[in-house]
């Protein structure tokens, strides 16, 4: 049981290969992933209270890990409704697609479990490879032709946080002569004066920063965003980064107050991840590029809340990551709905987007409202907690910094509401009608947003009980 979770997507990745020695319909590749996906969740929701480890103790089973899950299954469901039938995925290829797809949410999975080195950098490597190989299997109807640039960007980029990530834990294993966290947080505390511990601490560091695109592992961001089908990038912005910020977490946390220079570099790429992130959004056109860039904004958040160093702090980043990638996936439904066909959609293809669908007009300008931190929406109450814990740490210019970037946001976030409400389209209005599955999934995202920005004491329990689990 402890495995169970795992186990379901290794059999439905099984699955999707015996589906693809065939000549199955989109239809029937739908279904199927839909079947799995879903199964998928109820399993990790039925075994979220379990505890134990396997694998001799390296793998870690308590209800961190099984949260993460739980929000991994949920997110990956959430995408696989609303990209229907993939229709920018090359038809020859979308059961391997899938195939690849459930390989990297089986590493992600494996990877908020793992608490021993090896077993970290094995998972991220089936995670991130099955990726690699989704962005260059885009149709080329779409009118799209650097997929394969894309992805080798993507890869190589990959490859070099590795190595960095390598080299950081093979100076842990120098140091403290073992692999697995417990036993290194253990005698990191003595460590610290040496700067080859501090080197080490922030390299391995380095190989999540990649995931989480923050400066300077965010070149990779723009050109993969808009090269990748949308199907593929409405994944990469939500879910690799649950499980990047799990993992920062279990690392960040055996830093002590001795670290002090790790924390000062945790402060200087979160303020360059949003001032690059917000002051680059500002000039694109393609709305992927935008939300890119202000992904990577978005990311210097999250390490707002790692650097505090408190259960708090941490507590408030697990809440900004849920809550980052609920608003992430509500504007990448709209996209979706809106690209029929799977093309790239610029920020003046929204234009009279209320008269084409009111309901995808009302999801998309919450969902931006919400990345803007606007009242009441839960990336408010999300920067708004991040704010105060850094504040009573005593980094009040941080804070300052933080508060003008957001000001710098609200600009590109409102501008595309504003073509949606206040431009009419010069062609013939086209309504949209996204089906019944995709109209409930805009709903409850919508609830979810709200719920989370007025009463966030229910996610704060969870994240806090996780916490704890770890600590």
């Amino acid at each position: 049981m402890l495995f169970l979770p795992e186990l379901i997507l290794l059999f439905g990745a099984l699955a999707m290969f015996l589906v693809s020695l065939g000549n199955p319909t989109a239809k029937v590749i739908r279904n199927l992933s839909l079947g799995i996906c879903s199964l998928l969740l109820i399993v990790t929701l039925v075994c979220i209270k379990q505890d134990g480890s396997l694998f001799f103790d390296s793998y870690r089973i308590d209800f961190f890990s099984q949260l993460f899950k739980c929000l991994i299954a949920a997110a990956t469901l959430i995408v696989l409704i609303f990209t229907g039938e993939s229709p920018g995925i090359k038809s020859d290829v979308k059961a391997e697609y899938y195939l690849f797809l459930f390989v990297s949410v089986l590493g992600l999975m494996m990877l908020v479990s793992s608490v021993e080195l090896l077993a970290i950098l094995v998972a991220l490597e089936l995670s991130s490879f099955a990726v690699y190989l989704m962005v260059p299997m885009r149709s080329t109807n779409t009118g799209q032709i650097f997929q394969m640039e894309s992805g080798i960007k993507y890869l190589l980029f990959g490859v070099m946080s590795t190595g960095f990530m390598l080299f950081g834990m093979s100076y842990m294993y120098g140091l403290c002569g073992s692999t697995y966290l417990n036993e290194i947080t253990s005698q990191l505390d003595s460590l610290y004066y040496q700067p080859a511990a501090l080197v080490a601490v922030i390299m391995v560091m380095l190989g999540f920063f990649y995931k989480l695109a923050i400066f300077p592992f965010h070149f990779w961001v723009p050109d993969v965003y808009e090269g990748a089908a949308n199907e593929t990038t409405a994944f990469i912005a939500a879910v690799p980064k649950i499980a990047a910020t799990a993992v920062l977490v279990r690392i960040v946390s055996m830093i002590s107050a001795e670290g002090q220079t790790i924390v000062n570099l945790l402060l200087i790429c979160a303020i360059c991840s949003m001032f690059y992130g917000n002051l680059s959004a500002l000039a694109q056109k393609d709305i992927k590029r935008m939300l890119g860039f202000s992904g990577i904004s978005h990311a210097g958040f999250v390490l707002f809340g790692l650097l505090t160093l408190q259960p708090q702090g941490y507590s408030t980043t697990l809440f900004y990551i849920i809550g980052y990638a609920v608003m992430s996936l509500t504007c990448f439904l709209v996209i979706c709905s809106v690209a029929t066909s799977g093309e790239n959609l610029g920020i003046e293809d929204f234009t009279g987007l209320h008269k084409r669908s009111p309901l995808l007009a009302v999801t998309l300008a919450i969902g931006l409202f919400a990345l803007a931190g606007i009242p009441p929406f839960v990336g408010f109450t999300g920067k708004f907690m991040l704010l105060v814990n850094v504040f009573k740490q005593g980094h009040i210019l941080a804070v300052v910094l933080a508060a003008i970037n957001t000001a710098i946001a609200i600009y590109y976030y409102l501008s595309v509401v504003r073509v949606a409400y206040c431009s009419d389209p010069e062609k013939e209005i086209v309504p949209i009608n996204p089906g019944v599955l995709t109209t409930a999934l805009s709903i409850v995202l919508l609830i979810v947003i709200v719920v989370m920005g007025v009463v966030p004491g229910t996610v704060l329990e969870y994240t806090s009980a996780a916490i704890g689990a770890v600590l």
